[in-house]
């Protein structure tokens, strides 16, 4: 059976219920502010965390609730990112005791995670207020009013789903996730959330995730900017019946390649909805050396700047591509480096062993016009190759970031 990706989300797999409301830390009534995802067992659990040295508060309190590898719940709240507060800790830690009363389980069994404001005090009422509503909102059709809960700055609600087979057995994964701006993970403000009821031992959950989110969120970039909570976590429970894989195990390979598509499409997602973007921008880079150094060379060339507003302008200016290329610091031969421009308007090629050859413009602006833009780089130096994605960059991002906090 192949790999299947269907409409879905965290409530997907089997045993997993979800909610969304509004508990006040946000001041708009009509936005939910916490969201809840609860399994009806014990799951297996592992999580990848942002690399700033500036950490979001529930960051560590998540792991060390992991450190034996097992949980029950997430929760999350949008509109304050708990981060740079004396009382953080407490107050995450609280967020887990909350979660626990709901569900009558131990707070140490609690992935909690927060996005919004930077350096503001969280106020735990509105959260402690919010009980009974959750637990009367928990459902397994929850799952859109949670993806809904943890947006901030996101226009468009993001999540996923794929079904996959392991020792004959149907296996569900599901996943949520927020993003639009301060996008730049390096584990991993971006948080996801993924559940499945695949049997999967914490160590081989860990090694798949790790690698999953190196091939997909770890190749997107909206501003450059990596974010104080980045946290990528995964819930496993178990339910499909399978033999539950080891870091050895055969299946292994299968249920991370399941992982990673899944977390492709919510990339793509991602880098789509770019604070104030009009373009998705994907880069893929084939005849790499290594693929570290085709890593390098399409994240690079998403996180140019100059290479993002001639993308919003529909400008061709694959010098832009090259400069990019050129501080990537990947070892490239640049007099062998070809540049072509991609979209559904079809393909002008713009650049052949490092120097211009003639092209339209005119059908060169009509292929950058679309909504998605990719830029095809092929080095010619070896086999290797990577994808990364981006957003232009438009007035409207501007826009968004000078008055965030107020």
């Amino acid at each position: 059976m192949p790999i299947t990706y269907m409409e879905g989300g965290v409530c997907t797999p089997r045993g997993f219920k979800a909610a969304g409301v509004h508990c006040g830390i946000r001041k708009n009534k009509d936005k939910r502010d916490l969201a809840l995802i609860a399994a009806d067992r014990e799951c297996a659990a592992a999580a990848v965390y942002t690399r700033n040295l500036v950490k979001g508060a529930p960051l560590g309190v998540t792991k060390d609730n992991l450190q034996n590898g097992l949980a029950r719940a997430v929760i999350c709240n949008s509109g304050n990112a708990n981060t740079c507060n004396a009382d953080g800790a407490e107050k995450a830690r609280m967020m887990c005791g909350i979660a626990a009363e709901v569900l009558d389980i131990d707070p140490a069994d609690v992935i909690v995670a927060s996005t919004g404001v930077i350096g503001q005090i969280l106020p735990i009422e509105p959260i402690a207020s919010a009980k009974e509503a959750l637990k009367a909102a928990l459902s397994a059709g929850g799952g859109d009013d949670a993806a809904e809960a943890i947006l901030t700055t996101d226009t468009v609600k993001k999540q996923g789903a794929v079904q996959f087979e392991l020792d004959g057995k149907i296996c569900h994964m599901g996943a949520m996730v927020k993003g639009s701006g301060m996008i730049h993970p390096n584990m991993a403000t971006m948080l996801c959330f993924v559940t499945t009821d695949a049997a999967v031992s914490p160590a081989a959950l860990q090694s798949a995730l790790r690698a999953a989110v190196d091939a997909t969120f770890n190749m997107v970039s909206i501003d450059g900017d990596t974010s104080t909570n980045d946290m990528v976590s995964i819930l496993a429970s178990g339910a499909s019946g399978n033999t539950e894989l080891q870091p050895d195990s055969a299946g292994l390979a299968l249920f991370t390649e399941a992982l990673t598509g899944l977390l492709r499409e919510l990339a793509r997602k991602v880098a789509a909805d770019g604070e104030g973007a009009t373009h998705l921008i994907e880069c893929h880079v084939t005849g790499g050396a290594s693929e570290a150094a085709a890593r390098t060379v399409a994240k690079s060339i998403v996180c140019s700047s100059l290479t993002k507003a001639a993308i919003f302008g529909a400008d061709a200016n694959w010098g832009r591509v090259l400069c990019a290329i050129g501080y990537s610091g990947a070892r490239v031969d640049v007099a062998k480096v070809d540049v072509a421009f991609r979209s559904v308007k079809g393909t002008v090629r713009v650049c052949k062993d490092g120097a211009g050859i003639p092209f339209d413009e005119d059908i060169a602006k009509t292929i950058l016009l679309e909504k998605e833009v990719c830029i095809d780089v092929e080095l010619h130096s070896g086999q290797a190759e990577a994808t990364a994605w981006g957003c232009d960059l438009t007035y409207d991002y501007v826009k968004i970031n000078g008055d965030y906090r107020t």
